[in-house]
């Protein structure tokens, strides 16, 4: 019996993405083979060669991109970077998966999906949250048509954060015209998951603010006005459908609303956030009991409409997801087969997403609904 083969990955960038969301899922995929890591600036307590003193390190590109070894790149790095680096990969002949948030435009993702096409290679995008517990939880209840008709569907990232984050690292300061702030980082994964349930909308309306001031903004690229707080919603005007995708940073809650989903035969209604982010953090393992389960205590609500037109109202318990680690597996397979149907989360999909998003920013500019 032929034994399974195996891809070397390299790794570009050694910070939280790559320590918490890909390494350990790279261990556990038996298809897939640590090879390099690129970190520009290792330093005493933040050093991917004290980490992973076993496999090959570099400071350069380009000695990763032109290692013949390497079958796969990941890129752990700012937005701002993912084009021209997921081009240079592909070229190369490795095939690529690119953390979120993906590129700054839809134009660039067309590019580097056709680009992979000519190259014969897999292009993936890492929007891990198609396999969070509550989101699978919902996309069972609409597929078992449990709520009917869906008439209103909410979906939120909202917290308490008075002050704004500390200075230090991309996040803190890079904005929209390059991949970065609340609307990409945050936006991408409710919008990727409202694609996934629903398409392509007819049309988006979008508010941008600056909550901690109590102000609005148009979020004009190249003035500097980023939003902090984001309110989108996204009509389907075929089934009436109304979307309302929310970002918040001043929700004073116990426990903050995630979904609340109505239609003609009941609802549901969930609190918190998917457990799988909070376990990694902590230290957990994707092989940990219990890891990406949630309790009896997390559980969402649902409340459902009788024959006798009275309301039911019962804790509805969540899906046991097969955790992020699917992800890796499915994007294992499609390495192995080359297929883009394979894909997990394809650049063509996530292309659609941000024509999604450059609609919402044209809203928000203009005032008006705007067709992506």
């Amino acid at each position: 019996m032929s034994s399974q083969k195996q891809f070397n990955v390299g790794i570009v960038g050694y910070g939280l993405s790559a320590k918490v969301f890909h390494i350990p899922f790279i261990a556990l995929t038996p298809s897939l083979n640590l090879h390099t890591i690129l970190q520009r600036n290792p330093t005493p307590g933040n050093s991917a060669p004290a980490d992973h003193p076993t496999i090959n390190h570099t400071t350069y590109l380009d000695t990763l991109m032109t290692n013949p070894a390497i079958d796969i790149v990941i890129l752990c790095t700012p937005p701002n970077t993912h084009y021209a680096f997921a081009r240079a990969a592909l070229a190369a002949g490795k095939h690529v998966l690119v953390e979120k948030p993906f590129v700054p435009t839809a134009a660039e993702a067309d590019s580097l999906a056709d680009l992979a096409r000519e190259c014969k290679r897999v292009l993936c995008v890492y929007q891990n949250r198609r396999w969070d517990a509550d989101f699978l939880t919902v996309r069972r209840l609409l597929a078992d048509g449990t709520l009917g008709r869906v008439v209103e569907f909410e979906t939120h990232f909202d917290r308490l954060r008075i002050q704004p984050p500390a200075a230090g690292g991309w996040k803190a300061g890079m904005g929209m015209k390059d991949g970065g702030g609340v609307v990409f980082d945050l936006g991408t994964h409710l919008l990727d998951q409202v694609f996934v349930l629903f398409g392509m909308p007819s049309g988006v309306y979008g508010r941008f603010v600056r909550q901690r001031e109590g102000r609005l903004v148009k979020g004009v690229e190249g003035e500097g006005d980023e939003p902090d707080s984001v309110t989108a919603v996204l009509s389907y005007e075929e089934t009436g459908l109304v979307v309302y995708v929310r970002i918040g940073v001043v929700s004073v809650e116990a426990e903050q609303v995630r979904f609340w989903v109505r239609g003609s035969k009941g609802s549901y209604h969930k609190n918190g956030l998917d457990p799988q982010e909070g376990q990694l953090r902590g230290g957990g393992k994707a092989t940990d009991a219990g890891f990406g389960r949630e309790t009896e205590a997390e559980y969402g609500r649902l409340s459902l409409l009788g024959e006798d037109g009275a309301v039911v109202d019962r804790p509805y318990p969540s899906v046991e997801p097969d955790t992020y680690l699917k992800f890796y597996e499915l994007f294992a397979k499609a390495v192995e087969s080359g297929k883009e149907e394979d894909v997990p989360v394809p650049a063509t999909q996530a292309a659609q997403v941000l024509r999604i998003i450059e609609a919402l920013k044209e809203s928000a500019k203009t005032g008006r609904e705007v067709a992506p």
